[in-house]
């Protein structure tokens, strides 16, 4: 008969080498290769080395780039003790980073993804949906000539070379998902757009009142996915008949904008949520979805969904304040790119094991963390430098005391208001507008072309 220790063995690695193999298989490294044959021009620095190292030195400690660099070098050796040492300098890893193509990263990304969803399974529905949420965020960048003529400003004049970061996040898990980078004054919408391909069919997309857009909502109509966008006053929503939002619940409206008609373009057929205000908050908050049958999206999910949405928060926090890519390191454009691509899908490794490990099988996700990725990031930083005294176990078993702390945030998340940081308004109410006869016929002739 097996014991508990030997089940748990059987069903998740002891090593960190071991967990990081069970989304960087070696069917996965073979994809990345396969993307594009990259000639390396140094034999001590292929694919999997400049990866491995990295994305060590993402979770190790430092003063500088080269202690993260020693220390992270010497774990790869350590665990690939067979093979040939790679080099010996962190002036030669950056200009190998910098000759390597950022397409085997995409695709080692996207097959790294692909492991993630088959490991977990149906964990990722959520009342028969997959919720993501999408949000952006800016990273700093040193301020050499090359990154401030090559990155655009953005804000003030004295702002500092800023990475424009759009990311996909599980809600219900925390989970990183998938991301696209651009310059600091790029599109968060355009993003999006370009990131739905990373979704499944049953994906539902939570969004705030910032990402509206018809050409958005269209484009993931057509793409089969489904949304959950918060409205604000600069929305214009049409109903059949006369409507009083003073009494609205919730019901069908018709997403089409003034210019859309001026076009002849569809209608975007939609139901629009009212959820009240809970204690203490300002207003009612207003949600659009294109899941028109309530016993699909109730109005319950629906607000538990958004209100999932800070998840992404958490996520950016976790990228930016404990691994502290709050500001890259690299100085050049090429090298910026990799270590940010190469950053996030450490930051996703990190997640996706740790959470593998400690949410049991079968057990439902509730939306609350299950881990903490301090404490995940300690235990990481303890097994690169060598630490592993024999009586704290081995790298396993000290993962299942990285949990988050069981408590609920009962007191308010910002204690004071801090200097230069713009008050918060809550979205006021869309504008709902009736159709008229002409309207309504030109959106009859619509969906009789459309049947």
């Amino acid at each position: 008969m097996r014991t508990a220790r030997n089940s748990r063995n059987a069903r998740h690695p002891e090593t960190l080498l071991g967990n990081i193999r069970q989304f960087l298989t070696p069917q996965v490294w073979r994809q990345a290769r396969r993307a594009n044959p990259w000639r390396r021009a140094s034999p001590r620095w292929d694919l999997q080395p400049l990866v491995l190292v990295m994305m060590a030195m993402t979770w190790t400690a430092g003063d500088s780039q080269a202690e993260r660099f020693e220390i992270a070098r010497g774990f790869y050796a350590t665990c690939y003790h067979a093979r040939r040492r790679p080099g010996a300098t962190v002036q030669g890893f950056q200009k190998a980073l910098s000759r390597l193509p950022t397409r085997p990263l995409k695709a080692l990304a996207a097959e790294a993804r692909r492991e993630i969803r088959n490991r977990y399974g149906s964990r990722l529905l959520v009342d028969g949906f997959e919720p993501m949420g999408c949000d952006g965020s800016r990273i700093e960048c040193p301020r050499t000539p090359e990154l401030e003529r090559r990155l655009r400003r953005s804000g003030s004049a004295n702002s500092p070379p800023t990475v424009w970061l759009t990311a996909l996040v599980h809600l219900s898990t925390g989970l990183l998902w998938s991301w696209r980078l651009g310059p600091g004054t790029a599109s968060e919408s355009e993003h999006l757009k370009r990131l739905l391909p990373t979704l499944s069919s049953r994906a539902l997309i939570v969004c705030d009142a910032a990402y509206m857009g018809y050409d958005l909502v269209q484009a993931i109509v057509q793409s089969q996915r489904s949304f959950l966008f918060r409205m604000s006053s600069r929305v214009h929503l049409h109903t059949r008949q006369r409507e009083k939002l003073a009494t609205w619940s919730e019901g069908p409206v018709w997403y089409w904008p003034k210019e859309v008609q001026d076009k002849n373009g569809p209608a975007i057929p939609c139901r629009l949520i009212r959820v009240p205000a809970r204690k203490g908050a300002k207003r009612d908050v207003w949600l659009l979805t294109d899941v028109l049958a309530p016993t699909r999206l109730s109005i319950a999910a629906a607000s538990r969904f958004y209100r999932w949405r800070w998840r992404n928060e958490g996520a950016f926090r976790t990228y930016k304040r404990t691994i502290g890519k709050l500001k890259l390191s690299s100085r050049v454009t090429r090298l910026v790119h990799r270590e940010a691509e190469l950053s996030l899908l450490a930051t996703q490794i990190l997640l996706a094991h740790a959470d593998l490990a400690l949410r049991p099988v079968g057990s439902e996700t509730s939306g609350e963390p299950a881990i903490s990725p301090r404490k995940v990031l300690i235990e990481i930083r303890k097994e690169l430098q060598g630490w592993a005294a024999r009586r704290s176990g081995c790298y396993g078993e000290r993962l299942e005391r990285c949990r988050a702390d069981e408590r609920r945030q009962r007191s308010p998340k910002a204690t004071r208001d801090w200097p230069r940081r713009k008050v918060h308004k809550p979205p006021k109410p869309p504008k709902l507008h009736t159709l008229c006869r002409e309207q309504n016929l030109i959106l009859d002739n619509n969906l009789r072309a459309a049947s």
